[in-house]
């Protein structure tokens, strides 16, 4: 099951589950071979769809299931929704977005205390670039209850371990705070999804609404007033955002909106590959000449195995990980036998694994480049 249009939005608790699920609109169930339940319904617009599941607490269990629903789905992207605390200052109901997630539990036990080995993980450039749009807009706000204060957007790294955090005093609570001083809220899953996102090559974002300050306040009268007003907000930020993303997989088109000239010379001069359509023809004579003066395109083989020299060029020289090496060469060969079928299919996997493939090597721009050009490219075979 593969389509450009979708999106998958998983959360943790079966509050935010329902603050996603009745915005969208005709849900109906699906049911994973291994028993995951799912839900596919159309977007609050009617276009684009989007799969929601519920993953559970914690970052190993959202990590797997981020990794089942990818490997069923294809999605275009994928959106982990839900609540979080606050670290600092953000007010209650205010909406984060993940420009990083930091894994904060790594580290070493020394002597003279625990020195932080945090993993990290940044947000794909085009989904920042789309979410600040989205905020910048404020489409958003249509879709989020009724309440006191105006809820604003905030872009900054979250930090995602394995402990409920509770207490601005306790030893944890303070390490946090002096080693991820620049995170705006605490969670349990980010760190999961992110890896899982990073692994596939699906493009992820972490949306987060403000439920608490993490200072003691869980599981009181007004936390448990606030969380459903949290889950709410970051519910319909996330579902714009997906609107925009599937809004992105459309193909641009290009109008020309002139009147034709109804008499005279018309003179048109081109390069390359060009061909000639015309309805009616007449009055005295016409001749057309053509020339080439570009050789023709590059097959998409023979691109994808120029693609996969520079990729191995890149790990040599230390600029990619092992992990991101073995992933994206696995793209690449979906992509070629995607190709080589050529059937509507076959074309369709190799369009979703250049995508994948795009999201593993955003951070090297000249190939990321070259994986945009053959998106283009695959979208125009027929």
């Amino acid at each position: 099951m593969t389509s450009d249009d979708l999106v998958v939005v998983l959360t943790a608790l079966n509050l935010e589950y329902q603050a996603v699920r009745e915005r969208l609109l005709s849900p109906e169930p699906y049911t994973h071979p291994r028993g995951t339940r799912f839900e596919i319904g159309s977007l609050p617009d009617g276009r684009g769809r989007v799969v929601l599941g519920l993953t559970g607490k914690g970052n190993q269990s959202s990590a797997i299931l981020t990794e089942r629903a990818v490997q069923e789905f294809s999605p275009s992207a994928l959106l982990f929704v839900g609540v979080a605390g606050a670290l600092w200052d953000t007010p209650l109901g205010d909406v984060v977005i993940g420009s990083h997630i930091y894994a904060y539990h790594g580290g070493t036990s020394e002597d003279d205390g625990l020195k932080a080995r945090p993993r990290a993980w940044e947000a794909p450039h085009h989904i920042s670039q789309t979410a600040a749009h989205v905020a910048r807009l404020g489409t958003w706000e249509r879709l989020v209850p009724v309440q006191p204060n105006h809820p604003q957007v905030h872009f900054g790294p979250i930090a995602a371990g394995e402990v409920v955090q509770n207490s601005r005093v306790s030893a944890e609570a303070e390490w946090i705070r002096r080693t991820f001083n620049d995170a705006l809220a605490v969670e349990m899953e980010g760190a999961g999804i992110a890896q899982a996102g990073h692994l596939s090559g699906t493009p992820v974002a972490v949306v987060r609404g403000i439920s608490d300050h993490a200072d003691g306040e869980k599981a009181t009268e007004s936390d448990r007033n606030q969380q459903p007003l949290a889950a709410a907000n970051a519910a319909a930020f996330a579902l714009e955002l997906a609107r925009e993303l599937t809004r992105q997989e459309e193909p641009p088109t290009m109008r020309d909106d002139r009147p034709a000239p109804s008499g005279g010379n018309v003179s048109n001069t081109a390069h390359g590959n060009v061909g000639v359509q015309a309805g009616h023809v007449s009055g005295g004579t016409f001749h057309v000449s053509l020339t080439s003066t570009t050789s023709a395109p590059v097959a998409l083989p023979e691109q994808l195995a120029a693609l996969r020299e520079d990729l191995s060029r890149e790990r040599s020289a230390g600029r990619i990980d092992a992990e991101t090496h073995e992933a994206a060469s696995e793209e690449i060969d979906t992509a070629d036998k995607g190709i080589a079928e050529a059937t509507p299919e076959g074309r369709k996997r190799s369009l979703l694994a250049l995508k994948r493939l795009l999201g593993l090597l955003g951070d090297l721009a000249s190939l990321a480049t070259k994986v945009a050009s053959m998106i283009t490219a695959v979208k125009g075979l027929s």
